[in-house]
């Protein structure tokens, strides 16, 4: 007969539910284990004891895969937290309460499912796996605590990374919102110089503006951006962001949207027009747009 140790300090119930749920797997597979409970000195132990030969190394790589998940479970966000405190100390306390919710939405999978996040947390828990059957190879007993504290580098460091870019998407983040702020203060300092401006998209990434009786204003709006980068390339992008900026009218009419590839820019366009932007479900505009959208350039426009 082989035995297996499990203790933890804290109290244990968690992880023989855990290990409960897996014997009822092992005895379908014939493999017999009695789970008892001990206490010493203040550790709480799970006994496991086999009473099918030859099933030791087989038993603890089941046991390494159920205690693995556990730690996952019990200690990531308490790993992540203290990431934070220790490396990014400078933070205050709202910072850091946001750095830990952008961190712990990467960590646990609720952001957008792909096969990179899914790999990624096969990539968390097949570190922790093999920590355990390195330590078990040598050992029939493993107290949880003193192995999360000293055996999972390699682990912690994976966690770090984590931390680290959900710091580098805050920080992005919160320039983003001073940037859009600043753009909103811009145009609310301004009269309307347009009660409506339709936005006209071509398909090559490239926009006509039109004012509320579908005369062409692009010309009206943009030279000082063409003299600026008269000796570069133009990003239209940007070129649309500024003219209407300078027009800051009352409302945005967006035509064929959907062949605007940027979706960053749309986004833009609506945070710092809040409530002023019309996506238009099609109309004649968007039909000559979408059949003839070689009549509608801007470079039609930039020379006249």
């Amino acid at each position: 007969m082989d035995c297996l140790y499990i203790g933890m300090t804290d109290d244990i119930d968690d992880v023989k539910d855990m290990i409960t749920d897996e014997l009822d797997n092992w005895k379908e597979k014939n493999i017999n284990i009695e789970l008892k409970e001990k206490k010493t000195d203040d550790v709480n132990f799970i006994e496991l004891e086999i009473h099918s030969d030859d099933m030791l190394n087989n038993i603890k790589v089941h046991l390494a895969n159920t205690l693995s998940q556990y730690i996952i479970e019990k200690y990531e966000q308490k790993f992540i937290s203290r990431i934070i405190s220790s490396n990014y100390c400078y933070f205050n306390t709202c910072e850091r309460r946001e750095i830990l919710k952008t961190a712990l939405k990467s960590v646990l999978g609720m952001e957008e499912k792909n096969i990179f996040s899914n790999l990624f947390m096969l990539r968390r828990k097949n570190i922790v796996v093999k920590k355990l059957l390195e330590y078990l190879e040598t050992s029939n007993e493993i107290i949880l605590d003193g192995f999360v504290t000293f055996r999972l580098k390699d682990y912690i460091k994976e966690l770090e990374d984590v931390v680290d870019k959900a710091v580098d998407d805050y920080l992005m983040e919160k320039e983003y919102k001073e940037f859009i702020r600043l753009l909103k203060y811009f145009v609310e300092i301004q009269e309307p110089k347009f009660d409506v401006v339709h936005v006209l998209a071509s398909y090559d990434n490239k926009y006509v503006l039109m004012d509320n009786n579908r005369k062409e204003i692009t010309n009206e709006c943009i030279q000082d951006f063409i003299n600026e980068v008269a000796d570069g390339e133009i990003n239209y992008d940007d070129l649309l962001v500024s003219s209407l900026i300078t027009l800051a009218p009352n409302k945005i009419h967006i035509h064929m949207a959907g062949q605007i590839k940027n979706r960053e820019l749309m986004e833009t366009i609506k945070n710092v027009f809040y409530g002023k932007v019309i996506f238009c479900p099609g109309c004649d505009l968007c039909m000559v747009n979408k059949i003839h959208p070689s009549e509608i350039k801007m470079t039609d426009y930039l020379h006249q």
